[in-house]
């Protein structure tokens, strides 16, 4: 995702003041992903008490490979949706993703181009 994401300008445009730590969270699994001026700077695999972060995405990884498809269905189509439907959770400072939501959901969901193309 991080190398589509630097191959998508508007993206960078939008992220450009977001320079923050996201853990998302797959299953059991942690990968903390660095933003810096709307890159990934870096990807770390935990758990770790270590990294401090500002926002967890965590879902099912069933639930996040329905989210990818190019059409998914209803209650997957969104990180909100994943939330609402039970598939998920969001913990850490909201206001932070609310701010730079656009940004994140349009990151989180570059998973679903390259199963469309």
């Amino acid at each position: 995702m991080a190398e589509r994401l630097d191959a998508t300008p508007h993206l960078l445009r939008l992220g450009r003041l977001f320079n923050e730590t996201v853990l998302i969270e797959i299953d059991q699994d942690e990968f903390y992903l660095t933003f810096e001026k709307g890159r990934v700077a870096e990807i770390k695999e935990g758990p770790s008490k270590k990294l401090p972060w500002r926002f967890a995405l965590r879902a099912k990884g069933e639930a996040l490979d329905k989210f990818w498809h190019p059409i998914p269905e209803p209650g997957f189509h969104d990180i909100f949706g994943l939330v609402k439907y039970g598939h998920g959770r969001i913990d850490g400072d909201i206001l932070t993703l609310v701010k730079n939501l656009r940004y994140f959901k349009e990151f989180m969901a570059l998973g679903r181009r390259e199963e469309s193309q």
